[in-house]
């Protein structure tokens, strides 16, 4: 009784913070302050904390559900916060524990190695020798999650019925998803999990030159994450790789040919592989790290990306285009020809995009990907298809890689290679 109030204090305390940068936003529009409307909104997000800057991502990576000027804007939400003192993250370990760190840790770096929105990381080193990383999540992260959730699904569902139109967007629908992708993401025994489902996927299919990262499951619980520390460098350093392989294309091969065949024969793929979650380590393996979100497809939905990636390797756009209807949901007759004329003057840019006289960065990888992804699904919009977002998170992904092989393997040609396994 006593521990839902004190979360019933907490969820009014939250509701006013809310209203109060509401109002503060209101006022300064009042005063003059109006940039677009899609800044202003993630200006007012990145001020609200966990919750809105999550939301914000999930707007940046959700081009199926949201208009394109706000995925574009929210490309640059920050999810990286300043870091707690140190003190509160060893008090949030000590708790977890039930036994001081002095008694699992012969050391922890007070100083983070990275601080994000829902959790910090330090670098630490167990008493049996390993040098770990400890993920701490931010106390008072999970109350404020569902305080804000709640407030946003209430809101949803007034606004539906105040507005019978946006029904086919499904705006409360869209907050249930966001909501299990949160919970999900403060849940470290899942993301615990996670890794041992990747890990055992890649011992079943004899895979030595992949790798995760080791959790230690005796000092870990769902708020701490306690693993192996990875050693190495960001899939798309080309002059550090070089350091720790002569064959940075085969690096390449081997991390696409790993997550292509996730697709299939793992229980879910790894649904962010940007630079930063992908390394390759000292001895030459990859490193899949960050299993925090990850995606899972219908078989239905995957035999029509399937076919999708097929077409677009013989460069079938009518195939293309019917891939693409039966993977997304419409209440029109599509017209197949006609989204295939569009696919196929889309696919003539995608093949400009990168000019041989311009170095192709990380960062340009990122925005590329972005782009072309909101292009293709503007395409299947433009012709009445709405599509899941498991799609976006799935072709997100192959476009990364795409990006990828332009940086470490220009000569490559990601649709005729042999020893390139997507279809298997």
């Amino acid at each position: 009784m006593l521990t839902r109030l004190k979360d019933g204090i907490k969820g009014a305390f939250r509701i006013g913070q809310t209203m109060s940068v509401l109002g503060r936003t209101g006022f300064n529009w009042m005063r003059g302050d109006r940039p677009p409307a899609p800044r202003l909104l993630r200006q007012t997000f990145e001020s609200l904390g966990a919750t809105y800057i999550k939301l914000g991502q999930f707007i940046a990576s959700s081009p199926t559900f949201f208009p394109k000027e706000y995925v574009e804007e929210f490309q640059g939400c920050l999810d990286s916060t300043p870091n707690l003192p140190y003190r509160v993250i060893r008090k949030i370990i000590e708790e977890e524990l039930g036994r001081p760190v002095e008694e699992v840790f012969t050391d922890i770096d007070p100083v983070a190695l990275a601080s994000a929105s829902i959790a910090q990381v330090h670098v630490a080193r167990l008493i049996s020798g390993e040098e770990v990383v400890i993920k701490v999540q931010k106390p008072g992260v999970r109350n404020i999650l569902l305080t804000d959730l709640n407030f946003l699904y209430v809101s949803a569902r007034i606004l539906e019925t105040l507005a019978p139109k946006l029904s086919w967007t499904s705006l409360s629908d869209i907050v249930d998803e966001i909501q299990r992708t949160m919970m999900e993401e403060c849940d470290f025994i899942k993301e615990a999990n996670n890794l041992e489902v990747f890990r055992q996927f890649l011992h079943d299919t004899h895979n030595t030159d992949a790798t995760v990262p080791k959790v230690y499951e005796q000092c870990s619980s769902r708020r701490i994450l306690v693993m192996e520390r990875f050693h190495g460098v960001s899939l798309t350093d080309l002059d550090s790789i070089r350091g720790y392989t002569n064959n940075p294309e085969g690096t390449l091969i081997t991390a696409m040919n790993t997550w292509f065949s996730s697709l299939t024969q793992c229980e879910f793929f790894h649904a962010d592989v940007h630079a930063g979650n992908l390394m390759v380590l000292r001895d030459g393996r990859v490193g899949f790290i960050d299993f925090g979100i990850v995606g899972r497809i219908a078989p239905d939905t995957w035999q029509a990306v399937n076919d999708f990636i097929q077409t677009v390797m013989v460069g079938n756009f009518d195939g293309m285009a019917d891939a693409m209807i039966r993977v997304g949901v419409t209440r029109h007759t599509v017209e197949a020809s006609l989204l295939a004329n569009d696919l196929r003057t889309l696919y003539s840019k995608m093949d400009q995009m990168v000019p041989d006289t311009v170095a192709y960065t990380a960062d340009r990888a990122e925005d590329d990907v972005n782009h072309l992804l909101l292009d293709m699904v503007k395409v299947g919009e433009s012709h009445g298809l709405h599509f899941p977002r498991e799609f976006a998170l799935l072709l997100k992904q192959f476009l990364y890689f795409d990006r990828y092989v332009h940086i470490l393997a220009p000569e490559m040609d990601m649709f005729m290679d042999d020893r390139l396994k997507m279809l298997h």
